[in-house]
């Protein structure tokens, strides 16, 4: 009975349509780094608002999951499905645009191993963010890349569940895949205090 029900959600929460309207906006605005190698003004700010979107159709699973109206293997499977929109090779555009999408989809990596993790149960509600951060770091110093994204899907769990990402951990945290997955548990704790409209149940995307 959740089935048919789920499959309605499942369907719902984000299209190939709409990420390929983002990806086209970033094709018409001639993305360039400026001197800085920093994404600057209204063209950079395409792909912050590109990982909210995503990030906002996410806590949109999450809060229905925990609000009854899906199961959780229904989330899961929306959020699988977010996944394999927003991870999908695209064709390539300029060597900006396409250094900051790489970046983007790496960066939402940690999102969805969060929203996984949170969803499955999968973490230890008592662990400390700064540990695990550590121990991130080691994996990816050693070249464990699934423990390194394993212990990165735990800390976004516990972002998920109302701890802190500080910003004091972040800063100490070294360039690499361990910091673009973080930065994508940032934008999850700043989508998060940014608004709670994602929780509540106005249907915006009739069937």
């Amino acid at each position: 009975m959740s089935g048919t029900e789920g499959d309605v959600f499942h369907q719902d929460f984000y299209t190939a349509e709409r990420w390929n309207n983002w990806v086209n906006q970033v094709k018409e605005c001639d993305f360039k780094f400026d001197e800085s190698d920093e994404p600057q003004g209204k063209e950079g700010a395409i792909f912050v608002n590109m990982e909210d979107d995503i990030i906002l159709a996410c806590l949109k699973i999450i809060a229905k999951c925990e609000n009854g109206q899906i199961s959780p293997e229904t989330a899961m499977l929306s959020i699988a499905d977010i996944r394999d929109i927003a991870l999908a090779e695209i064709d390539p555009i300029s060597e900006d645009a396409d250094m900051m999408i790489e970046s983007l989809q790496t960066s939402l990596m940690g999102s969805f191993a969060a929203c996984e993790a949170y969803l499955s149960g999968d973490y230890d509600e008592n662990a400390e963010i700064s540990d695990l951060v550590k121990v991130a770091l080691e994996a990816e110093s050693s070249d464990d890349i699934e423990i390194a994204i394993g212990t990165v899907a735990e800390i976004g769990a516990l972002v998920l569940s109302g701890k802190e990402l500080t910003e004091k951990v972040m800063e100490e945290v070294p360039y690499g895949l361990v910091a673009e997955w973080l930065d994508g548990i940032d934008s999850i704790a700043a989508a998060m205090v940014g608004s709670d409209s994602y929780k509540n149940d106005e249907e915006d995307d009739e069937s």
